[in-house]
């Protein structure tokens, strides 16, 4: 029997903690594309009872993060060619929108955060740290577009990274990156410029270039 949960939590903080670790888990790629979820495994894994682990994953399950079949099955997205070139396209139109929106704001210390943070990701790339490669690297996409003060914009970027963390675990592993993409020293490169036809270009190569190789 699962524990009923932590001491002092409501069936509310429970099911949101279940959510957002799993949210967390799926988009930095911790678990593998088509890997299946039982209501049992999560009750047991995170100590509380069916109905918050099932909250959660009707939650995630409006997200795209997970698909639930006909008869019951839970799983993470096990992406089509077809699915994974549209969420390709719309990370394309959407970050370069927020990377747009948010070069007029970038000012040195938004700039030297970026580069600490790519400096992070390339050391997660040098250990193949897979997850910590994802995860840095969509802190990176995520600092930037912060600045553009489109918070609605940057949902819908984060429910397709949410909908493409297994699939990007897919690509690093298919890769072997050991060195991080050249495309974010581009990017910032062109904020310290304020080049905006060199920032789109720099962040569209960037968000779409590892997804070719399984499309190919």
């Amino acid at each position: 029997m699962p524990n009923q949960g932590r001491p002092s939590e409501t069936a509310s903080s429970a099911h949101d903690r279940v959510y957002r670790s799993l949210r967390q888990q799926i988009m930095h790629g911790e678990l593998a594309p088509g890997q299946a979820l039982t209501l049992r495994g999560l009750a047991r894994r995170f100590e509380v009872s069916m109905t918050p682990a099932r909250e959660a994953l009707r939650r995630l399950a409006a997200e795209g993060a997970v698909t639930l079949s006909s008869s019951g099955r839970v799983t993470t997205p096990d992406l089509s060619n077809e699915r994974i070139e549209e969420l390709a396209t719309l990370r394309a139109l959407i970050e370069t929108e927020l990377a747009t929106r948010a070069l007029p704001r970038a000012h040195i210390a938004l700039i030297e955060r970026l580069q600490t943070i790519n400096m992070a990701n390339a050391e997660a790339a040098v250990k193949r740290d897979a997850v910590g490669y994802i995860r840095t690297n969509l802190e990176f996409h995520r600092t930037l577009y912060l600045r553009a003060q489109a918070p609605a914009m940057l949902a819908i970027a984060e429910t397709v990274w949410l909908q493409l963390g297994p699939t990007m675990r897919a690509v690093y592993a298919r890769l072997g990156r050991s060195e991080p993409p050249h495309h974010h020293r581009t990017i910032i490169a062109a904020l310290k410029a304020g080049d905006e036809p060199a920032l789109r270009l720099a962040v569209r190569t960037d968000v779409t270039q590892g997804l070719r190789h399984l499309t190919a």
